[in-house]
């Protein structure tokens, strides 16, 4: 039995196979336990093996690839149409192994143990920083069942929170106040975390070239150049700019038909930490645009006078996710038009 290509459905403990020769006669229909993964694919000539991107692909990625195997792995959304009915394990995998051997097929680039160790990094931060959002809503909320109004943002509160808990005139009875002591603590500490990883993020972004040249670019510092770069890898799988850009969700939306362009807003795909950080940095360098004269400067000042500030830090992000690309491909410096 000659297998040529194979579509591998993974889970946590049940692993459906679904393996087709080189006419796509299906040959081969099974569930493996996890620990037998390895085994199996180590006994089997170097073939195809196709997985939906998500949680562990990569590592069984990198794992087959030492047998020999040419692994690819495929965003869900692309597999999700060649199912042919109802979804189950074993549907999955003969859709996998469908989807992997369209010449057209858009593949996600296996990423390295060092890019999955920094973005580890960036998930633990990035929790942290959740955490702390939370916790500052429900202060906030509390504070106003007593009547107390503080005003948004977590550096307002901060400072507000002590001298609320000095004020004895704000009939803030005994328990209340001890709770939101201890409240304020624990915000302290989740400072003090989120602060950690901010200078372990600063450090990785001075040991990577790619990130240090990516913060040339106003409004792209450490957080976000070392996300870029554990995440994308190798820039040279995007055909461009706009297809990096594209990738991000930043492009617009197409609604064409006839002949006739349509376009609406942001498509929104890809990975949402990478165009959040982007649409940030480039809300940030907007603040300094009318002290500018370059005509990157000049073109986002006269958007956001025309459109508002949303579309033109919108734009600018995928302006940098273009430059972002051009950087990566190409290993250039960043070099701002006179």
């Amino acid at each position: 039995m000659k297998l040529t290509r194979i579509g591998l459905d993974t889970a946590k403990q049940a692993f459906q196979i679904h393996g087709v020769d080189e006419h796509g006669k299906t040959r081969l229909q099974k569930q493996l336990a996890r620990a037998r993964v390895l085994e199996f694919f180590a006994n089997l000539p170097p073939c195809l093996v196709g997985m939906e991107a998500c949680a562990g692909t990569h590592y069984w990625a990198r794992e087959l690839g030492k047998f020999g195997h040419t692994v690819r792995l495929m965003a869900g959304q692309f597999v999700a149409p060649y199912r042919k009915s109802g979804k189950n394990d074993a549907n999955d995998a003969e859709a996998i192994c469908e989807a992997v051997g369209r010449p057209n097929m858009r593949f996600v680039p296996v990423k390295s143990v060092e890019q999955q160790a920094i973005l580890a990094v960036h998930r633990a931060r990035s929790l942290l920083v959740e955490e702390r959002t939370a916790l500052v809503n429900q202060i906030r909320g509390l504070l106003g069942e007593f009547g107390i109004a503080v005003a948004q943002g977590i550096d307002r509160l901060r400072h507000a929170l002590p001298d609320i808990l000095e004020d004895g005139e704000n009939a803030l009875p005994g328990l209340a106040r001890e709770t939101f002591a201890e409240l304020l603590e624990q915000l302290r500490a989740t400072d003090v975390r989120v602060a950690h990883y901010d200078r372990r993020i600063e450090v990785l972004a001075r040991e990577m070239k790619s990130a240090k040249r990516l913060m040339a670019i106003a409004g792209i510092g450490p957080i976000t150049a070392t996300a870029l770069v554990a995440t994308v890898g190798d820039a040279k799988v995007f055909s461009n700019g706009r297809q990096f850009a594209a990738w991000l969700g930043l492009t617009p939306r197409q609604h064409s038909s006839g002949g006739k362009s349509r376009l609406g807003r942001i498509s929104k795909r890809g990975d949402v930490y990478l165009r959040t950080l982007l649409i940030h940095g480039a809300r940030s360098a907007l603040r300094l645009t009318m002290k500018k004269s370059d005509p990157k400067s000049q073109w986002a000042e006269a958007l956001k006078q025309r459109s508002g500030n949303n579309i033109a830090a919108t734009a600018l992000a995928a302006k940098h996710a273009r430059i972002i690309w051009a950087m990566l491909a190409r290993e250039t410096e960043y070099r701002l038009a006179a």
